[in-house]
């Protein structure tokens, strides 16, 4: 079975956004709640709540894919974050 990456954008409870990417989405959200493991980052953040993800078939992929999200302004995420709760809104609808 191939491995899949996941890059992910959390929301923090201070309303900053952090990026990273990970084999296992579920357990690298739970450790940022809850474990040591989490980064440094989101340890004083919490609680955190999964805002974004998408699926990269490599690693490189994924890599390049995280620094791209990085790169984008504030608004930019914000944007991202709500056009993809706008499609879950509608799918609801169906």
């Amino acid at each position: 079975m191939e491995k899949r990456f996941f890059v992910y954008m959390l929301q923090c409870k201070d309303d900053t956004f952090y990026i990273g990417y990970t084999t296992d989405l579920e357990r690298r959200v739970e450790e940022h709640n809850t474990s040591p493991k989490g980064a440094k980052y989101t340890r004083g953040r919490r609680p955190v709540k999964l805002a974004y993800h998408v699926a990269c078939d490599t690693r490189s992929d994924a890599m390049k894919k995280e620094a791209q999200l990085k790169r984008l302004s504030r608004l930019q995420k914000e944007m991202l974050v709500d056009r993809l709760d706008s499609t879950l809104e509608s799918e609801e609808d169906l």
